[in-house]
């Protein structure tokens, strides 16, 4: 696929850095030549230093044949302009904008073809809010991603010694558990000076205590598997109630909006070392959000907030050394669970392992957004795992048996890649294709009502159906093409 990104920031390049390893022919275009010249030396692709708001640096960028428009630069007017001129000046089928701006999300006549000509708003600090609401929902774990609407979830969560599930096979778990919605899709397992290294769910493989154990499984399960994994009673973990943001900047403010939205369920304090900062967000915030003006690792201050109390510590500034200092102060000082906010992915890759429970990276949190547009076949849903390099993915079978080399087959006749699972099948989704055409003398709206969807572990003789969404999970991102291409649906099928 050609794809063009306007912007080499921290989102630009880090979509530049998954995109291009997927083979993907990329140009990026930014006024900032010295920054376009790092990124040609570091990835294969190609710079072109102009603005993305002028037709002629946008054909020299190659807009004429290109597939797909990413436009992510700092301002907003810019993207939305760049999208418009691709649309009526270069045809580009999907244009895609960074706006940050909640007015737009809300109106979609200005995005539309007649506005200016957005397929998709992406926002990364609108991802990141949502990505750690869940992460609030669900406190043991360490990753959530959601699938076929929120039926399905993907966690990660570290396995702890005297867990029931841990220190067992995973046959032993299945045979004591047949019926249950859920399947253990991949183990991570630390060694001594070593990264740690994945290991395959096979029935005979055991979870041992310190292991990153990754589980597909239906929505009302995941706090039941969770605990099962991370708590030694197996009881459902207290909700996260006190919480303490370190940084007042867009982040900040937006989580802290969001959760002041629920009336009495948090207590929250936001610490800003900028006094103006600290009046604006006084001035937003309701009553009940704490503001207080210091610097996010100042000892005494946490000390004295009481953050030996914290169910969670959030550092959200836009500065990694400080989120990553005072998350290990915060932790040392006693908070139940830590969360850096880290935008180098060099420094995230330190942090893994270490006391700071998550490092949570802004592109990793809608990189999957992007690379659902970039898949071929009908992909629903794409997350990046593991920092960019594992991937789970959900795809809609489509076609009938002649068409397809999926519907119809067992699950055992498909010739998928060796370390390739199929998590989960959510079967009886509404259908988009047909919903959109109502049967013929039937109005729109009108018919037997459906039925409810079903989350199916998938055995080795189940059958695939048509509409069926196939939930996998890939250890290496080189192994999606393999995926896509079993999944697509020959040209006889209309």
């Amino acid at each position: 696929m050609k794809i063009i990104i306007l912007g080499a920031g921290r989102v630009g390049e880090s979509v530049a850095d998954s995109l291009v390893s997927e083979r993907n022919d990329i140009t990026v275009i930014d006024t900032n030549a010295e920054r376009l010249r790092d990124l040609e030396s570091r990835f294969d692709l190609r710079g072109v230093v102009g603005s993305g708001i002028e037709p002629a640096v946008l054909a020299e960028a190659g807009a004429r044949d290109t597939d797909l428009l990413i436009a992510c630069a700092a301002q907003d007017e810019t993207n939305l302009v760049c999208c418009k001129i691709a649309q009526l000046m270069f045809s580009i089928p999907t244009r895609i904008a960074r706006v940050r701006s909640l007015g737009f999300q809300c109106d979609t006549r200005l995005l539309g073809p007649e506005g200016f000509g957005v397929d998709r708003i992406i926002c990364p600090e609108e991802s990141l809010t949502r990505y750690i609401g869940k992460l609030i929902d669900y406190p043991e774990a360490m990753q959530v991603r959601e699938f076929a609407g929120g039926r399905a979830c993907l966690v990660s969560v570290r396995a702890r010694h005297g867990a029931p599930m841990v220190s067992h096979t995973i046959a032993e778990l299945r045979e004591s558990s047949p019926d249950v919605a859920v399947r253990l899709v991949a183990i991570y397992r630390r060694f001594p000076d070593e990264p740690d290294r994945f290991v395959a769910c096979a029935g005979d493989t055991r979870i041992e205590p310190g292991d990153e154990v990754f589980v597909l499984a239906a929505q009302e399960h995941i706090a039941h598997v969770l605990s099962a994994l991370h708590r030694r009673d197996a009881r459902t973990a207290p909700p996260v109630r006190r919480i303490m943001i370190a940084g007042g900047d867009r982040v900040g403010l937006r989580l802290a909006q969001q959760l002041a939205q629920y009336d009495g369920r948090f207590h929250l304090k936001i610490i800003e070392s900028n006094p103006q900062r600290c009046v604006e967000l006084a001035s937003v915030l309701p009553p009940e959000v704490l503001v207080l003006q210091g610097e996010t690792t100042d000892e005494d201050l946490l000390g004295d907030e009481g953050v030996e109390e914290v169910d969670l510590f959030l550092a959200l500034t836009e500065d990694d050394e400080d989120n990553i200092m005072s998350c290990l102060l915060a932790k040392r000082m006693g908070a139940n669970r830590v969360l850096a906010l880290i935008n180098r992915r060099s420094y995230a890759d330190l942090m893994h392992g270490t006391q700071i429970d998550i490092a949570l990276s802004p592109a990793q949190a809608m990189l999957g957004e992007l690379l659902a547009y970039v898949r071929q076949g009908d992909v629903q849903a794409v997350h990046s795992l593991r920092r960019g390099v594992a991937e789970a993915l959900e795809i809609v079978v489509r076609g009938d048996r002649k068409s397809s080399r999926v519907v119809g087959r067992k699950v055992s006749e498909l010739p998928l890649p060796r370390d390739v699972h199929i998590g989960l099948i959510v079967r009886g989704l509404p259908d988009r294709t047909q919903a959109m055409e109502p049967a013929q003398g039937q109005a729109p709206g009108q018919g037997e009502p459906l039925p409810e969807p079903e989350v199916i572990i998938p055995r080795s003789s189940t059958v695939l159906e048509s509409n069926d969404h196939v939930v996998f999970f890939l250890p290496h991102k080189r192994l999606v093409r393999d995926v896509e291409k079993l999944f697509r649906v020959s040209a006889t099928f209309f």
